[in-house]
């Protein structure tokens, strides 16, 4: 690219990274960071572990969301002045440097605003995700086996760690999984995956080599931490206690080690067997009822319950937020946003990006309206 051309975009970009700064009331970040920082100067401050690490952790987020912003306005005004030194003296070597420091902070700047569209007050959880097999039979396991690789490889890109909680297998597959995916906005990422998931494919189970359509559900729900209140009464639960499936030793078969919480009220039902101790197990699970809860108890404050509910619609025709075609065409079409991507094969690698940020912007534009 010339000097010339060079101008009006980066005079573009630096309007709209203004425009979000502002937006963004950066004196009101650096205030609050600073006022929080002050606390932990206090000779007491660390006497309440609890307390001190939920400030630490407040403080992070703040500054998480804050200084990526502050060093975009820094270097897009530093890039104008280079440009403007450049033009004036009308040296065309500088245009290249120009060029690719101006496409860094293009792509940050857009990076950070898919970060401004998680802004809600658990988006930058770590979470749990649950995939379930629905009408397909085998073929159905199938696909949930599929999909639950999709979300562990698309995991695995971002360097987010994952721990298996709970897993019944079934013939050709798993009839259900949950898994804990740690990372800074897990939650916020993957909550539109929330849904029905259908898959069109010559059947590898059919012997007459026919066209199947299966589905599965996925569910996405947050880890909370200790500054989210969530009641639960003893005399609301129902805890069972059962012996493990799956890998694990002779000790997780041999001892009931597993644990299946159930919500009364709701009829809310979790359950955790990765661990040998009972009470490891029991712990987890009632972190996902506490997450579930959490989903549940906001869904009724605002009156959104079919947003919030959709692992309890039919897994099946009709209600599918996805599609997933591998035959007689290759094409992966959301339903939502109607985004499309012909490179299957990508997609069920875990390249899943496209339709994640596609539907975060889709979600932010309807809550504008």
């Amino acid at each position: 690219m010339l000097l010339s051309e060079l101008g009006n975009p980066i005079m573009e970009l630096k309007t709209q990274i203004y425009d979000t700064w502002r937006r963004l009331d950066a004196a009101g970040f650096d205030e609050k960071i600073r006022n929080l920082e002050q606390k932990t100067h206090d000779a007491d401050f660390w006497n309440d572990p609890s307390k001190a690490e939920k400030v630490m952790n407040e403080i992070k987020a703040l500054k998480t969301r804050y200084e990526p912003w502050k060093a975009l306005v820094a270097e897009i005004e530093d890039l104008e002045v280079l440009y403007q030194l450049a033009s004036a003296e009308h040296d065309e070597s500088h245009a290249p440097e120009i060029e690719a420091t101006f496409k860094d902070i293009q792509k940050r700047f857009e990076k950070q605003n898919l970060v401004e569209l998680m802004s809600g007050e658990v988006d930058q959880s770590s979470c749990f995700l649950t995939v379930h097999a629905g009408a397909g039979g085998t073929e159905a396991c199938d696909w949930a086996q599929m999909l639950y690789r999709m979300y562990l490889r698309w995991a695995e890109r971002r360097g987010f760690s994952i721990e298996e909680v709970d897993m019944l297998e079934a013939e050709g597959g798993i009839k259900s999984v949950t898994v804990k995916i740690e990372g800074d906005y897990a939650y916020g990422y993957l909550k539109g995956e929330t849904g029905v998931h259908r898959l069109v494919r010559i059947s590898p189970f059919d012997a007459n080599a026919r066209r199947h359509t299966s589905f599965a559900s996925v569910y996405v729900f947050p880890v909370l931490d200790d500054s989210i209140e969530v009641e639960i009464r003893p005399e609301d639960l129902r805890i069972d206690t059962y012996r493990s499936g799956g890998a694990g030793g002779q000790h997780v078969n041999k001892t009931d080690s597993a644990v299946r919480l159930t919500h009364l009220p709701t009829g809310i039902v979790v359950a955790c067997q990765n661990e040998r101790s009972q009470i490891k197990n029991k712990a987890t699970a009632m972190s996902m009822l506490k997450a579930r809860l959490y989903e549940y108890y906001r869904a009724e404050k605002e009156k959104e319950n079919e947003r919030f509910a959709q692992e309890k619609k039919d897994i099946s025709w009709g209600n599918q937020i996805r599609s997933y075609v591998f035959q007689p065409y290759t094409l992966v079409k959301d339903a939502r946003t109607k985004v499309e991507v012909g490179n299957i094969q990508a997609v069920m690698d875990g390249d899943i990006d496209v339709f994640i940020e596609e539907y975060l912007r889709f979600a932010w534009h309807n809550a504008q309206q």
